[in-house]
């Protein structure tokens, strides 16, 4: 596995356990890079840890804050709104370039409905 399929994974486990997202901002908002193809992504990260290293390492976000965003909100706010502005999802993004997987906000979205649901089973399971 690349180290952005690794960045990946543990996005989907960390998220879940954090119960929240992580982000940056400065005084013009939260960042949205356009890759080659001219797509524009916001990245979030499942740790504060990491968005920090980010923002320390990269030159284009040096001196961005780290901004939290609880799990629910994410989900039913943010997601829908980069949908509807077709901006895509930057997840775990790394290094002194702040690269790693962009994602359709319905992909990521999909993902913890996925888990949610996988979560409830078991819950069922162990109380039956």
């Amino acid at each position: 596995m690349s180290l952005s399929g690794a960045h990946k994974a543990a996005f989907r486990r960390e998220v879940l356990v954090e119960g929240r997202v992580f982000a940056i901002r400065d005084g013009e908002g939260y960042p949205a890079p356009a890759d080659p193809e001219g797509r524009r992504a916001v990245p979030f990260w499942s740790k504060p840890t990491r968005a920090r290293r980010v923002a320390d390492q990269a030159a284009a976000f040096l001196g961005f804050e780290i901004v939290v965003i609880e799990l629910d909100d994410w989900l039913a706010g943010w997601l829908p709104s980069l949908e509807r502005d077709e901006m895509l999802v930057g997840v775990n993004w790394s290094g002194a370039r702040a690269t790693g997987f962009d994602l359709t906000p319905a992909q990521v979205a999909e993902w913890f409905t996925e888990q949610r649901e996988a979560l409830a089973a078991g819950m069922q399971m162990a109380a039956g």
